[in-house]
């Protein structure tokens, strides 16, 4: 199958969230046997909760708050979208995954910092964490993703081709660990499946196990 036939998923995600993280390895697994083409777009927590913070746990809420944590990687990894092509997203959100979740190195200005050097990305770029510069395009990649699956969600949103050929976004899949391989085939598989059903819109469960990386 040709590059131009691959089927493109877009997803948005917002890096201080694990279970974005967990679903976002799916993706590289996908890519890796179907032909598939996750194209990465961020999306915002804080933006998401900033007309129902006061609704919010204390702990959770203080980080959605500006200067709050939530804002610095959403910010750098916007700047570095305006700033050096989208090819840097899907790159530094894989640095500051492995940081963030995989090393248990949290999220902090260095860890941030980190992630920028593991990338390839200048250093530089940290800066944006406290900036306002980009938050206009980053609502506006935000307001793209949940434009098309509605405001009762988290992160992560993906994105597919219906029946008719027009996305389908979904919250989700949430999974834990991240399927491989075959198992990784076949949650694609059934995405697209029920993507393709006019009027289906949710399946869920009780979360029993936390974020499982490996």
């Amino acid at each position: 199958m040709s590059e131009t036939a691959k089927t493109p998923a877009d997803f948005w995600f917002d890096p201080l969230c694990p279970w974005a993280w967990m679903t976002s390895r799916w993706m590289l697994e996908v890519e890796k046997v179907r032909p598939v083409e996750v194209r990465w777009h961020v999306m915002s927590l804080a933006v998401l909760n900033e007309n129902k913070l006061d609704t919010l746990p204390e702990e959770y809420a203080a980080n959605m708050r500006p200067g709050g944590k939530s804002w610095g990687p959403v910010r750098v990894v916007t700047a570095a979208q305006q700033l050096h092509g989208d090819e840097a997203v899907g790159t530094l959100y894989t640095a500051m995954g492995n940081r963030f979740h995989n090393a248990g190195e949290g999220v902090n200005r260095e860890s941030i910092a980190g992630a920028l050097a593991d990338a390839g990305l200048p250093a530089d770029l940290i800066d944006y964490a406290d900036k306002d510069t980009y938050d206009a395009e980053l609502r506006a990649s935000h307001k793209a993703g949940i434009d098309l699956v509605g405001q009762e969600v988290g992160t992560p949103v993906i994105a597919v081709p219906g029946s008719d050929g027009d996305q389908i976004a979904f919250f989700g899949p949430v999974v834990t660990p991240a399927p491989k391989g075959e198992e990784a085939a076949k949650l694609w598989d059934g995405t697209l499946m029920v993507a393709s059903i006019p009027g289906f819109y949710e399946i869920k469960r009780t979360r029993t196990q936390g974020p499982i990386f490996d």
